[in-house]
């Protein structure tokens, strides 16, 4: 067992091996999948994700980064809230432009489920483009726009995804649990904020930080395996449950040590665990071997670019193009479809890799695209700078 684990983590360091230094040869999660591959199906079959005890470090990296990336969604932040009414008309043309473009997909490359395409190609990803945002310190009207649109998209594609995946006659009790899961997070949003306002919650979070207790991680971790096991019995998707958590813990701006905490727990041990496992998984073999797969990873790649930058020029009023190609950054959500595909025996291994190789593709254009929103706001502020220091002249 613990050969294995060794294993998994040293793998997990490929990842940030790859995206260091001055020339970041690959995100890190990137060369997390390629590690598992080398070491998984595709390659020397070192790794075997179905030995225990790794299907419960898979199904909790997954945990974890569903996690990570509802904590990016804040519903009292002010950016959500400027740029909501465009952002409701961009997730609103994305889908759209969605519908017949992801039908088509599946018509000519005779591959299921159609629905699953049409919801991949409008989503996007919080934990790829925030933080681009951040990192470039990318400000404005549209980055406002973007932050509201790519949270919407996220939240929309995190909920309905995974009924994509289910079979007819279980899905209204995945819906069901879905909503289960939605009214406890409600309720636990209700309740916390109450009871956190009390004198004893105020020395509690004393005690524990004096004492090094780790009350509010420990709270944290119990909330997401709660909601996890609701999902675990009603049938409804891990991915549901853990955006919900993260969602709930954003909303009471818990102090950086927390967020501290969680993060070296999550992309410190469990999120690359999942991504190693999920690249062991993959079948690449497959994919390369497979001309509808290929032509799957390349359409879903181009078409995804496509209807955002079709939805940020409609909706958007400046930095459009910049925009829509950074919102079209995709990684989780395919990686999460991949999983759930292949845990359900709706996506056959090729095709799997086919989408994870898709998301992996549409890090080019949105690397582009946050480079031309930092280009242009750098050029603004020379601009700016040079305006005001200009001394007038004499008459």
């Amino acid at each position: 067992m613990f050969t294995s684990l060794a294993l998994l983590v040293l793998a997990g360091l490929t990842g940030p091996l790859l995206a260091g230094g001055k020339r970041q040869l690959a995100p890190v999660l990137v060369g997390e999948l390629i590690a598992g591959a080398v070491l998984g199906r595709t390659g020397l079959h070192l790794l075997n994700p179905g030995t225990q005890p790794l299907p419960a470090f898979f199904s909790l990296g997954f945990a974890m980064l569903m996690l990570t990336a509802g904590t990016e969604v804040d519903l009292g932040s002010k950016d959500l809230r400027q740029g909501a009414p465009r952002a409701g008309l961009a997730v609103l043309v994305t889908l759209a432009a969605s519908i017949p473009v992801g039908l088509a997909i599946g018509a000519l490359l005779q591959v299921k489920p159609p629905q699953l395409f049409i919801v991949l190609l409008a989503g996007s990803s919080a934990a790829v483009a925030f933080p681009t945002i951040q990192e470039r310190a990318l400000t404005g009207p549209a980055v406002a726009m973007l932050l509201a649109w790519i949270t919407l998209a996220d939240a929309m594609t995190a909920l309905v995804m995974p009924l994509t995946l289910t079979g007819v006659g279980r899905l209204p009790e995945a819906i069901l649990g879905d909503a289960l899961i939605v009214a406890v997070a409600a309720a636990a949003i209700f309740v916390g904020r109450r009871l956190f306002r009390t004198e004893l919650a105020d020395e509690a979070k004393r005690e524990s930080k004096h004492r090094h207790w780790a009350l509010q991680l420990r709270i944290s971790v119990f909330l997401l395996l709660a909601l996890a096991a609701i999902a675990e019995h009603t049938g409804a998707s891990l991915l549901v449950a853990g955006f919900a958590a993260g969602i709930v813990l954003r909303q009471f701006h818990e102090p950086h040590r927390l967020v501290h905490q969680l993060t070296g727990l999550a992309t410190g041990f469990f999120v690359p665990a999942f991504f190693v496992l999920l690249g062991a998984t993959l079948d690449l073999n497959g994919l390369v071997r497979s001309p509808v797969a290929m032509a799957l990873a390349l359409t879903m790649a181009v078409t995804a670019t496509a209807v955002h930058v079709l939805a940020a020029v409609v909706a958007g009023k400046e930095r459009r193009v910049p925009a829509g190609l950074l919102a079209s950054a995709q990684l989780g959500l395919p990686a999460a479809a991949a999983a759930l595909g292949l845990a359900s025996g709706a996506l056959s291994p090729p095709l799997a890799a086919a989408l994870v190789a898709g998301g992996c593709l549409t890090l080019i254009p949105a690397t582009a695209g946050a480079m031309l929103l930092a280009a242009r706001g750098s050029a603004t502020e020379v601009a700016s700078e040079s305006a005001g220091g200009r001394s007038p002249e004499s008459p």
